[in-house]
């Protein structure tokens, strides 16, 4: 079987990337959250604890943050750390499928240039309002870094403004899979 589709969910802090992915999960879609593999590379990888251990003093990811986050330098050194390693993780995790669909959550999807990669791009928004309640960081320093809502969207394939119920969500969720399975057919 080919390499499946590849898909992208994105969006900023607080938009309802995550639910997204569960969304697809609960269908059966292969899922993978680049969060979750950074987590997973700081927590295992010997090579980036070093690293980070050397660079930072910890592998704390809360002091790190704190650190990163105030300082373009070591953000970069951070991200040229990591995100190799995340796409290797990626690239090796949908070599492995065998599925039609596969759909990675990418919070960086565009300020990495990395939407190249994949065949399908699906943006999540929310109002600031809703994304605020969900969480604090959605107007904190991280977001000033990331592609205004209306960039994003102007690249997405699929859209949806998660501001309602899951019921909603699920229902986007299920068109988007009818056309991506229509695009594998066809």
């Amino acid at each position: 079987m080919a390499r499946p589709l590849a898909v992208a969910v994105t969006g900023g802090i607080g938009a309802g990337k995550s639910e997204t992915l569960k969304a697809f999960a609960r269908r059966g879609v292969p899922t993978l959250s680049a969060d979750a593999v950074v987590h997973r590379l700081i927590a295992e990888d010997p090579d980036v604890r070093d690293a980070l251990e050397q660079r930072f003093g910890t592998t704390d990811r809360g002091r790190i943050g704190e650190i990163v986050f105030g300082d373009p330098e070591q953000l970069a050194w951070l991200e040229a750390l990591l995100h190799p390693r995340v796409r290797d993780v990626e690239a090796e995790w949908l070599a492995g499928l065998e599925a039609p669909v596969a759909v990675t959550e990418i919070p960086l999807l565009f300020e990495t240039g990395s939407e190249s990669r994949f065949d399908a791009v699906v943006v999540v928004t929310a109002p600031p309002e809703v994304r605020a309640t969900r969480s604090p960081a959605s107007t904190g320093p991280r977001s000033g870094r990331l592609t205004a809502d209306e960039e994003k969207l102007a690249k997405a394939d699929f859209a949806f403004v998660n501001d309602g119920s899951l019921e909603a969500l699920d229902a986007f969720v299920d068109g988007v899979l009818e056309q991506l399975r229509r695009r594998c057919a066809g």
